[in-house]
Order: structure tokens, then sequence, then C-alpha cells
């Protein structure tokens, strides 16, 4: 055991992420390692006093992390339903007439299969493969296309079932159900900014983004309007069983997430995609990517359990209370820190080194927990979009057509204009506090 100052150990702790993560290595080995190598110098061969608790308790034992896989299996057989295609199809006839219409409806996408799937891979990917060949066609400008793709396919990791809000709860011990309410307001604000400024760009730029020709959309009203009412009360079905049982207060997220992946299979059988092939992969991946979950839930809960057991989480909390500006100086210094680490490590490795860091903070700093979680979870929307590590880029790049020749640039061009209108949202939130608190405090308990 080596006698190490809590701020030399903070210091190296948190550099070593950043250094092991550019290095190229998943994170989970860098957090893992790190929490291993500072965990015996520090406290030598008792720290697995120190790691074999919090993984027990914190991973194994953790009750609410069960919605987890289950909100992850209903977003992922949700895709194998074809509601996308269907939404896209009815949205496409009813808007395509305006100018930006097509990517108006994108975001709309966007905004349900929000509160349908939940897993950003699969709605990027959808409205990639849906939508951005349809925009190009019609002579949509490229950025304008693929940014509304990453904006309206991100809303997923915010507006519920979100599978951020389900992680990070337990993380910072707050009801994963309050915080599925505070998101809503907010995911919905930026749904409305993202459309604000498709439709006042597209009228001060008519060429980037003009109206589909009447004959491709001229359709009865009464069959469009079946077309959209079909289209949409499936998804108002999955999100009634799921949220409405929490609302109305009937089950907790875990349960509610299990009567969710029942409603999600019954949609699939409805609409006649079910069989076995489909019941496997999706198993299947629901498998890897909570194995992926746990791998890095638990590794994160070692680094941090070495990183508070050393007294690092007091020298991070001293410097930031200690920062110009009272509260709202040490509240932007958060955020600030957040956006940074969006720009080079996952949303889940954020969540699981960094709440347990931070929420005593905003305790401290006197902000409503609820209300402080949100505003973290809408900062890191951003991380999704923000150069080197955005996965909605790397997604949007990797779907687009070859034919139809999407550059990278042109995606992170796109993608600028709606990382300033989440700040927007940001601040939006920060003066107006009640577009988080009001809904959670309608909640049935």
């Amino acid at each position: 055991m080596i006698e190490l100052s809590p701020e030399l150990i903070a210091g190296l702790m948190l550099g070593g992420v950043f250094i092991g993560v550019l290095t190229g290595y998943p994170l989970a080995i860098v957090i893992g390692f790190l929490g291993l190598i500072f965990g015996f110098l520090r406290f030598g061969f008792n720290v697995g006093e120190v790691l074999y608790p919090r993984a027990v308790s914190g991973v194994l034992m953790n009750y609410p992390l069960l919605a987890a896989p289950l909100f992850i299996f209903m977003g992922l057989m949700l895709e194998r339903s074809g509601i996308a295609e269907r939404l896209y199809d009815a949205l496409y006839i009813w808007l395509g007439g305006l100018r930006g219409g097509l990517a108006i409806v994108t975001v709309l996408i966007g905004t349900i299969m929000a509160a349908c799937v939940g897993i950003i891979a699969a709605s990027i990917t959808m409205l990639a493969v849906v939508a951005l060949p349809s925009m190009i066609k019609r002579g949509y400008d490229r950025s304008l296309a693929s940014g509304s793709i990453c904006a309206g396919g991100t809303l997923g990791i915010l507006i519920p079932p979100s599978i951020m809000l389900v992680l990070y709860g337990p993380m910072a011990s707050l009801s994963v159900g309050r915080l599925f309410f505070g998101a809503f307001i907010p995911g919905f604000i930026l749904s409305g900014l993202y459309i604000s400024y498709i439709a006042i760009r597209s009228l001060l730029q008519p060429d980037i983004a003009p109206p589909v020709p009447l004959e491709q959309r001229r359709v009865s009203f009464l069959k469009k309007s079946w077309m959209l009412a079909t289209s949409l009360l499936p998804a108002a079905f999955l999100v009634l069983s799921v949220l409405g049982t929490i609302f109305f207060g009937i089950a907790p997220p875990t349960e509610a997430a299990s009567i969710g992946g029942l409603a999600s299979v019954i949609l699939v059988i409805a609409y006649r995609r079910f069989n076995w092939r489909v019941l496997y992969e999706v198993s299947l991946e629901t498998l890897r990517l909570t194995g992926f979950i746990i791998l890095i839930v638990s590794m994160a809960f070692a680094f941090v359990g070495v990183f508070i057991g050393a007294g690092g989480d007091k020298v991070v909390t001293e410097v930031i209370l200690s920062t110009p500006g009272g509260r709202w100086g040490a509240f932007a210094v958060i955020m600030f820190i957040c956006f940074i680490l969006g720009m080079f490590i996952d949303w889940i490795g954020i969540v699981f080194i960094m709440v347990p860091i931070i929420t005593p903070i905003g305790y401290a700093l006197e902000f409503d927990p609820i209300w402080f979680a949100i505003m973290v979870c809408v900062n890191l929307q951003m991380s999704f979009m923000t150069p080197p590590f955005a996965m909605a880029i790397f997604i949007v790049r990797g779907a687009a057509p070859k034919e139809a020749g999407l550059t990278m640039a042109e995606v992170i061009k796109g993608v600028i204009p709606f990382v300033i209108l989440i700040m927007v949202g940001i601040m939006l939130c920060a003066f107006f506090p009640e577009l988080v608190l009001w809904l959670p405090g309608q909640m049935i308990r």
C-alpha cells in the first residue's frame, strides 16, 4: 500500500481515463484496469473489500437495472414490426408538400419512435434507411438531411422509455419513473426546436428542401387519414402500456418494461412479422447489449469505488464549488465537463463515472435532484453529435447508400445547428425549471 494524496489520485485516475480512451481501448477495460491498479496502490490486498461489495450491491442486486434488458428487448422487437416505415409513408403524404417537409417528417418519426424504441443505433439506422434516400432523391441538401436524421434519431436517449434514464436513476438513487416524466417536456422542446429550425431555414433557403410534387402525394383525404391513424395507434398502444402504467401508479418501471416487452411482441405478431428467427435474433442482440452494459457498469462501479474511497470525490467537489459565479457558476462547470467528456467517452461511461461524483454536488448546490439529473441527460444528448466520438454521425454515414455520396464532412456540418439548439434547450430548462418538474409532480404515487 502506497500513501497517495487524494489530489494526486483524482488527477491520475481521471487523466488515465482520457489517455486510455484515446488509445482506442474499450472504456470498460480502461476504467477496470485503472480501478484495479489504483485500488491496489491505495488499499493494498484489501482492495477486494472495496470492489466486491459495490459490484454485488450495485450491479447483481440492483433491481431497477432489470428494466434495461427489458426495454432493449422491447425496442429491438419493435424495430422488426415495420411501424417506422408505415409512419413515414403516412406523414410523407401529409407533410411532403411543405418546404422542408421530409426533414420535418424525419424529426417527427424520430420523436414518436423515441417513445417506443429508446435504442439510438436502431432509431438512427431506421431513419437513415427509410428517410435519407427519399430526401436526397428529391433534391434536399445532404447536410440538412443527415443532420435531421442524427437529431431526430437521438431523441430516444431522452424521451422515455430511455435506457439512459433507466441507468441514471439507480446511480443517483432517484426514481426512474419520475425521471421518465421529467424528461418528457424537455424532449418535446428539443423536437419542437428542431422542427422550427428546419421550417425557418427551408423558407429562407427554398432550394435546400423543395416540396414533394403534388402528383407523388395525390391521395384522398379519407385514405391518408386512415394511413395516419393505423400507423399512430400501435405506437400509442405501446406508449400507454409502458408509461401509462408508471404515471398512474399501476406498476414501477421494471414491471412496466416487461409489459412493454409483451406489447411489442403482440404488435410484431399483429403486423405478421413474427417468427422464431426474429425472436432468436432479438433475444441474442438483447443479450449482447445487456452484457456490454453490465460489463461497463461493473467496471465503472469498481473505478468509482476506488475513486471515492481514496477521497477523489471530495477533491472534485471542492474544485467545482470553489469556481466563481456561485451555484450557477458551479453548475456551468459541471455542464461543460459533461459536454467535453461526451466528445471522447460513450454516454454509458459518463453516467456511471460522473453521476456518483456530481450528484452530491447537485445536492450541495441545492438544486432539485430530478431537475439536475434531466439537465445532465439533455447535455449528454449532444454527445451523439459532437466529434470525435459521435455515434450518430458514424451510424448515418455508415447506413447511407453509396449512391448518395454522403461525406463525413457533410454530416458534421449538418449536426452543428442541432447541437446549438440543444444548448438553447438547456438554457430554457435552466430559466424555467417547471418545464422539467411539472409533469413528475402530477404522477399518481
